[in-house]
């Protein structure tokens, strides 16, 4: 099994197969838009303009699960993100990473690095056959991750 076993919601609802992503590498987040952890989305924004042409790509899961920071509608936060950070990775539908209600892509995710999601912007780097390889913590800048983000292009 691999995350490209799953199917989840696109920012219109529709379903979107994780197979698409074959042979990239990925970064999967939980975001939100009214944390003090937002601000990372520049960073997010910049390693995705820095590897996208080598294969990269960064999924953003908007949860409303903290606090309930990532308020409004998946179109009011895909907005905010396009014209606040001028984001241009791929915002998918809101979801939860924890409890029952907890998405199947985040079961998974946490089953191959376990723990409890703890807060807004969790991320898990995926390499290109579909494992998840690392799991960082969520006030861990994204530009730490470039190392990490290289070496599995470089594969």
């Amino acid at each position: 099994m691999s995350v490209y076993d799953f199917t989840v919601k696109d920012k219109k609802g529709n379903d979107v197969s994780l197979s698409e992503y074959k042979g990239k590498v990925l970064l999967i987040v939980n975001t939100a838009t009214k944390c003090g952890l937002t601000p990372q989305y520049d960073a997010l924004e910049a390693l995705y303009e820095k590897y996208h042409d080598q294969g990269f790509e960064i999924l953003d899961f908007p949860c409303n699960q903290f606090l309930a920071q990532a308020p409004g509608t998946v179109e009011e936060i895909d907005s905010f993100c396009t014209l606040r950070f001028n984001t241009k990775f791929p915002r998918f539908g809101k979801i939860k990473v924890n409890d029952k209600d907890a998405d199947p892509l985040y079961v998974y995710l946490k089953e191959q690095k376990p723990g409890r999601i703890e807060w807004n912007f969790a991320k898990f780097l995926i390499n290109k056959e579909g494992n998840v390889v690392e799991r960082v913590a969520s006030k861990t800048k994204p530009e730490t991750m470039a190392e990490s983000i290289e070496k599995l292009l470089a594969k």
